[in-house]
């Protein structure tokens, strides 16, 4: 293999990790065989038009991986065997909670070996990672946060910036710094369900807010200021969960307004807002004096990182917030941390966003294809569609009758804040699910609507 000629990619990532990626896709597609032998370092840097110094860190990341190995005076090989899979727990595959509104997964052999490479790398601080550290991270993992938040347009400096064990706990220990019980919170007439539940617990009223497909009412959130005096607006503006709208960016600018008038502060759930290609900028971007932004992590890399990129409206804020999480949680899971910010680092989680984001949008034309019939809301790089169901079916039938087809639902009761519960539906389209599978749940949804018992 010597006239090797691997193509790199041209998404910003280090080129000494795209070599290693090509080595990576060259073993799975077969061109790269067991025993190959790569060109010389000196060679394939002038056939690529790079630094040697860049092919010779490819080679060791290579290596790093278990792809190659390399002889004195003979070369580096390729080592095409793959190693046997561990067996698995299917306890853990079971285990899987549908209800949840989950983001596609990738089968996807080059990128799946990034993602495992990236965990082998970190394991090798394995006992350090083992210890008890900060409770909002250490500097490395907040200089990857801020790497990350760039993408939404957000600089922070790094004592504004906490590293937090998702967006869940994070809420609850915002509102616990924020409110006393019996206290109200505003947020949208259909909102996040999580956020119901803390409220919830810690003893709080919350007050839903009308809106259209721009957003909440920015008169309406006035008068409720002035009517209520909440202690916080709680928002979860790009693709909400469960309605998949947006918050317009002209009607952010009105809602910023507004909560800078009555000096409220916002808690913002940017969970699915680094999915989009050009979603609108943050509401922190507009008063980041008053904005408690979360990016968490759960839907735009992966639930099980248990980890959000927090920003606090000032450094005095941020220290506050470590203080009320060592309390919850102690400190976010340092192997979590680290895993995260080598993907960052070496491009694999924005591979692990691009995907999601291609993979959102094909689920979403199939779902579009089965329910062109009825009502329902959606955008394109949602996670769900906000299904209206029509008359005479209702939601618990629906939700029976589609157990175990692999697709989750939660009926609108979960999300309801003012009013009655509708008869709607989240449907998930998310998961391990493939499309060809999606494709027939989607189709049998649609058959049952049509077909009410």
């Amino acid at each position: 293999m010597r006239d090797w000629k691997p193509i790199l990619r041209s998404d910003g990532a280090a080129r000494y990790l795209q070599l290693a990626d090509a080595i990576a896709a060259g073993i799975a597609d077969g061109t790269l065989r067991d025993g190959a032998r790569l060109p010389p370092q000196r060679i394939l840097a002038e056939r690529l038009g790079i630094d040697f110094t860049t092919v010779s860190r490819g080679y060791a990341e290579a290596r790093e991986r278990g792809l190659t190995a390399s002889h004195v005076g003979r070369g580096t090989f390729v080592i095409g065997r793959k190693p046997v899979p561990p067996e698995q727990d299917l306890r853990r595959h079971a285990d899987i909670d549908l209800t949840m509104n989950l983001p596609p997964e990738t089968d996807d052999p080059v990128l799946l070996g990034r993602m495992e490479a990236g965990l082998q790398t970190v394991s090798a601080n394995l006992i350090d990672l083992l210890r008890y550290q900060s409770s909002t991270g250490g500097q490395i993992d907040k200089e990857a946060a801020s790497t990350w938040l760039s993408l939404r347009g957000l600089v922070p400096s790094l004592d504004r910036i906490a590293v937090t064990p998702g967006a869940h706990p994070t809420i609850l220990a915002i509102l616990m710094r924020l409110t006393t019980p019996g206290d109200i919170v505003l947020c949208e007439d259909i909102t996040y369900a999580g956020v119901r539940g803390i409220c919830a617990r810690l003893g709080l009223r919350l007050i839903g807010l009308p809106g259209d497909a721009e957003g909440i009412d920015a008169e309406a959130l006035d008068r409720a200021i002035v009517q209520h005096r909440p202690k916080a607006l709680y928002l979860n503006p790009t693709l909400n969960n469960p309605t998949t709208r947006t918050i317009t960016l002209d009607r952010r600018q009105a809602i910023a307004d507004v909560i800078l008038k009555h000096h409220l502060p916002l808690i913002e759930d940017d969970a699915y807002g680094f999915i989009p290609a050009h979603p609108p900028a943050p509401l922190a971007s507009f008063a980041p004096d008053l904005v408690w932004h979360i990016g968490g992590l759960a839907k735009c890399i992966g639930a099980g990182l248990r980890l959000a990129y927090t920003v606090a409206p000032d450094s005095h804020a941020a220290r506050d917030l470590a203080h009320q999480l060592k309390v919850i949680s102690v400190m976010p899971s340092p192997l979590m941390m680290a895993l995260a910010t080598r993907w960052i680092t070496d491009g694999t989680a924005d591979g692990i966003r691009r995907f999601i984001r291609e993979e959102t949008q094909a689920r979403q034309a199939i779902a579009a294809q089965a329910l062109a019939p009825f009502r329902y809301e959606s955008a394109q790089h949602a996670f769900n569609v906000w299904l209206h169901l029509p008359g005479g079916v209702t939601r618990a039938d629906i939700i029976g009758r589609m157990a175990g087809t692999g697709i989750g639902m939660m009926p609108s009761d979960a999300f309801t804040v003012a009013g009655e519960p509708a008869e709607s539906i989240r449907v998930c389209l998310g998961g391990r699910i493939t499309r060809s599978q999606l494709r027939d749940a989607m189709g049998l949804l649609a058959y049952m609507m049509s077909t009410p018992i």
